[in-house]
């Protein structure tokens, strides 16, 4: 028998029936109703917001958080396949899915009360309430710590102060759970649209995630009720613990647009003819197609124990930047490849290749730098902090 080309280790026969379930159902919605319009919502610089009600629809918002709360109660591989499935559409649509589920419900769920779990989760896994994550500035970028953003109790309130960049979803939310430095340290809060002194602005001539909203977010004296703050977390390792949580999806969603772009290049250079034969009757492309093939092979063997760990209970957040790390290296080489194989069709968003190559110029710049979670693994080898 033939190896499927995307998946040369028969990963999926090591998936539960539920898990490929899953990944069926939004490999479905990817094809039907992302793949048609996705093309034209990167040219125009526009978020399908018209497929939000399907992707709730279908679970993927906070898919691994109780049923209690409205969601799906899926384990950690199956919210994996729906990040992989996403971004082999546009990784601005699994970046929608991630700040919603990872960013925002999942420290609700995590850090907040339950009343803040009963009040916000039911709408945000029925995608009526829409959450952006507060927490880089303009500043700070890959250092947190250096946070300027500053919330002072007053009375039953806080009053907070401060800039945020950078910012997916944030035209588009209703709420945003921001993060600012406290008299007790780094705090959580959840702030609401409509509060006099927040304010968004979308951040415009992009060039990547161009389907994505992303913005600035502003708070001039946002007075920001007890209620509103996360009760259950201080300090930085709230919204760390986000960020792993987040990390953990965007290890899987890569290894999507990488097969994107792969089964793009691989059915063009069969058809491609140059010099009498077929440009896949070439060494030269051959070579580079079976190199991609290797590459993702790898990154789904790395992201299915990362996902096997988690479940377990036992994954750690230098094992998610390694994850990371390698599948978006993997994923920008590789598209980067296809558009090169693409010859002057390449560089049109009719094909593929150079939207996910853009999109993840962001993707791994995002949630840790390549070098930053370089570093990470480099400080667990040695001991040494080289931050």
């Amino acid at each position: 028998m033939a190896l499927h080309p995307y998946d040369l280790y028969d990963v999926r026969s090591q998936l539960s029936e539920e898990e490929r379930a899953v990944q069926d159902a939004v490999a479905r919605f990817t094809d039907e109703r992302v793949l048609p319009i996705i093309g034209d919502a990167f040219d125009q610089g526009r978020f399908p917001k018209e497929l939000v009600g399907e992707i709730a629809e279908l679970g993927l918002l906070g898919a691994t958080l109780p049923e209690d709360y409205g969601c799906a109660g899926l384990n950690a591989v199956s919210y994996g396949l729906i990040c992989q499935e996403l971004e082999r559409g546009d990784s601005g649509l699994r970046s929608f899915v991630s700040v919603q589920s990872s960013l925002c419900m999942y420290p609700i769920h995590a850090y907040g009360s339950e009343e803040q779990r009963r009040r916000w989760l039911p709408d945000m896994a029925a995608g009526k309430v829409i959450g952006c994550f507060g927490l880089t500035e303009p500043h700070g970028g890959s250092d947190p710590a250096n946070m300027k953003t500053f919330a002072k109790k007053d009375g039953g309130d806080w009053v907070i102060n401060g800039g945020k960049m950078w910012i997916t979803n944030g035209n588009l939310a209703d709420i945003a759970v921001v993060w600012a430095q406290t008299d007790e340290g780094i705090q959580g809060f959840v702030v609401e649209k409509g509060m006099p002194g927040f304010a968004a602005q979308e951040i415009k001539h992009k060039m990547s995630l161009r389907a994505s909203v992303t913005s600035a977010l502003f708070f001039d004296n946002v007075r920001v009720p007890e209620a509103n703050r996360l009760p259950n977390v201080k300090g930085l390792k709230g919204p760390l613990g986000c960020l792993t949580q987040a990390r953990y999806g965007i290890a899987w969603g890569p290894i999507g647009a990488a097969i994107a772009c792969l089964d793009e290049a691989l059915n063009y250079s069969k058809e491609r003819m140059l010099f009498g034969r077929p440009v896949a009757a070439t060494q030269s492309a051959q070579i580079k197609l079976a190199d991609m093939a290797r590459r993702i092979t790898l990154a789904q063997l790395l992201s299915l124990q990362l996902g096997r760990l988690k479940d377990a209970g036992k994954m750690q957040p230098q094992q998610v930047s390694l994850a990371k790390w390698n599948n978006c290296r993997m994923a920008i080489d590789i598209a980067r490849e296809c558009r090169d194989l693409l010859g002057g069709a390449g560089i049109t968003t009719e094909h593929a290749a150079i939207r996910h190559a853009l999109n993840l110029e962001s993707v791994i710049t995002y949630e840790g730098t390549e070098t930053v979670h370089q570093l990470v693994i480099g400080r667990e080898l040695t001991g040494i902090n080289a931050f």
